[in-house]
């Protein structure tokens, strides 16, 4: 049986309705397994068009100190690998929305990689984003994937030389992630100047989707990147609403809902 490609469909049901899409990221399990369903069903019901879930590792070298913490608290909780995959398990009794894995190549790798994709997929998940797992080093991944129906999200920094854009385009599917800006995710006051330049130059390269993560904060920044890209990336101003409610939790799903629904209004305008 094919895995069905939600991720193109949403893409294209975004281009149909002229927007953008908007992509929220949380970690699994943060601050606990019950929260976090209840987490992800508040940001689906309030307009998250796709969900990236950071699935918790000891090192999340490319994280910010906002989601780091988010990740400590799911180990700290007792969150396993077997739990981010019920998770999703979860998700899919009640939303057909794409679902994405943020992780890092040691916890695919340590499972076996043909084993860590074939029970993603047999729990609903849509594509894996390996942070710390170049395309030059990703062939068993890419080609496994490829042969079960996984999507294989690889980044574009605005460090990236134009010359290697095609070695990564390669080796992507689903859609490209473009970093906003240098560095570890967390919220930004501002975006770079050069957004639309770039998501221009690696549409060159490929008809993959572009989405723009890292920094992006507020109602404004949304409408701005979602000017520019496929899809628009929040990660950090809804874990905030996390760390925020730690002391009520029983809050902590309609404080992220409602700063989700803030955040994509911000694409009606873009």
């Amino acid at each position: 049986m094919d895995t069905p490609d939600r991720i193109a469909k949403l893409f294209s049901d975004c281009k149909d309705n002229g927007r953008a899409a908007f992509v929220g990221y949380v970690c699994a399990c943060d601050p606990n397994f019950n929260t976090s369903l209840e987490i992800s069903r508040s940001l689906i019901d309030n307009g998250v068009d796709l969900l990236e879930l950071g699935v918790p590792f000891s090192d999340p070298l490319a994280d910010g100190l906002t989601n780091q913490l988010a990740a400590q608290r799911a180990l700290e909780a007792g969150c396993c690998q077997n739990d981010v995959f019920r998770l999703v398990e979860e998700i899919r009794k009640f939303s057909e929305i794409p679902i994405v894995f943020y992780t890092y190549y040691n916890l695919v790798f340590s499972q076996g990689v043909e084993e860590y994709v074939a029970r993603s997929l047999a729990a609903g998940v849509d594509g894996l984003l390996t942070l710390d797992l170049p395309p030059e080093e990703a062939t068993d991944l890419v080609e496994v994937s490829k042969a079960k129906g996984m999507k294989n999200i690889f980044i574009v920094a605005p460090t990236t030389p134009d010359s290697r854009i095609p070695t990564i385009v390669e080796s992507a599917s689903g859609f490209l992630y473009y970093v906003s800006r240098e560095g570890v995710t967390g919220a930004r006051k501002d975006l770079a100047g050069d957004l639309a330049e770039r998501v221009g130059l690696i549409r060159k390269f490929s008809e993959l989707p572009v989405v723009v993560g890292f920094g992006v904060s507020t109602p404004e920044q949304v409408c701005e990147v979602g000017k520019a890209a496929d899809g628009v990336v929040v990660g950090s101003a809804l874990v905030n609403c996390i760390s925020e409610n730690l002391l009520t939790p029983d809050a902590i799903p309609q404080a992220i809902g409602s700063r989700a629904a803030e955040l994509v209004a911000g694409l009606t305008s873009a």
